[in-house]
């Protein structure tokens, strides 16, 4: 119940009751309203600068989430970087080295990816952290083009590497014939006295002599490409290895292969013989590489040791008479 409030007038030296009108009512809750509304606001205005709301609370939770991602990320994706690096310096100075390939060039590795358009549709979502998002976009990019051309250039070693295991496989690389004691070479590589004109001639081939019938072998894989009986050579056998390898059978006194077969290096091809323009039972046997003739003492390098080698080579060199 609202006070009563009384006044002494003096004129009547009566107490009166104090009228409050309906004004001075609405004038004193207007005033308390207006306190109270300031003072509130006082209050939350304080709050608020020092404590957050819980949509705020929440949204700080969230950016920090995302920052603390973001970080974690961006350190994956630079130790990501760091082994690319790795991989990308062991290929160009260990395997393209063994392999005698060039490194891929810094300019091909460091290539860009797309155009201005390419994060055009981040720019046009007018995200909150635009620069944040598309940086990350641009690290994983280029990450993945990087990967991309390391991946190529390790497709092309692998085939380096095939093509290097059946290079190796192709070389001629052994003795034609089965020469343990190295006494069986008889004439090497060079100028010669011919057999049948009795002068200095070019023997563009090395002479094994051996009993008729004794083993001949293929000194690399390859195919059959010839097999002929001719006047000069007598029964010979011509065996490309690729690569640019051909070798050269001559005369034998028969046949193991077929034209157009495929041999491995050590299988038996035919015999020693005494066919053609030949004086004694003999393999003359030559060596060719991209169409010209070479020293095939230079290959015998798989079935010799080092001073076994040096021995060939010394006898090789002597200048004597060709068998054929």
């Amino acid at each position: 119940m609202a006070r009563i409030k009384y006044y002494y007038d003096t004129e009547t030296c009566k107490y009166e009751r104090v009228k409050v009108s309906t004004w001075d009512v609405t004038l004193n809750f207007l005033g308390f309203f207006s306190v109270a509304l300031i003072l509130a606001i006082g209050i939350l205005f304080g709050y608020s600068s020092y404590f957050d709301s819980p949509k705020e609370a929440l949204l700080k939770k969230q950016n920090e989430e995302l920052n603390f991602h973001y970080k974690l990320m961006k350190k994956e994706m630079d130790n990501a970087n760091q082994m690319l690096t790795a991989l990308q310096d062991r290929d160009d100075n260990i395997y393209r080295v063994i392999f005698e390939a060039d490194p891929i060039a810094q300019s091909i590795r460091n290539a860009g990816v797309g155009g201005s358009d390419r994060y055009r549709h981040l720019t046009e979502a007018n995200l909150e952290n635009e620069d944040l998002v598309i940086n990350a976009y641009r690290k994983i990019d280029h990450l993945k083009k990087k990967m991309y051309i390391q991946t190529m250039s390790y497709d092309e070693i692998v085939n380096m590497a095939t093509n290097k295991a059946a290079l190796l496989a192709s070389i001629p690389a052994i003795q034609p014939v089965s020469n343990k004691e190295l006494k069986r070479l008889s004439s090497g590589f060079g100028t010669r006295i011919d057999p049948i004109y009795k002068v200095r001639k070019m023997h563009a081939g090395i002479d094994f002599s051996a009993p008729i019938g004794t083993p001949i072998y293929a000194t690399g894989d390859g195919v059959i490409k010839v097999v002929k009986k001719t006047y000069a050579s007598g029964n010979m056998i011509k065996l490309d290895h690729g690569f640019g390898y051909v070798t050269l059978y001559l005369h034998m006194d028969r046949f193991n292969v077929k034209k157009g077969q495929k041999v491995k290096r050590g299988e038996i091809i035919g015999y020693v013989g005494n066919t053609g323009k030949s004086t004694a039972p003999h393999l003359h046997y030559e060596v060719h590489k991209d169409g010209r003739r070479v020293n095939p003492v230079h290959y015998f390098f798989q079935d010799l040791q080092a001073d076994e080698y040096e021995k060939i080579l010394i006898l090789a060199s002597i200048e004597n008479q060709s068998l054929g």
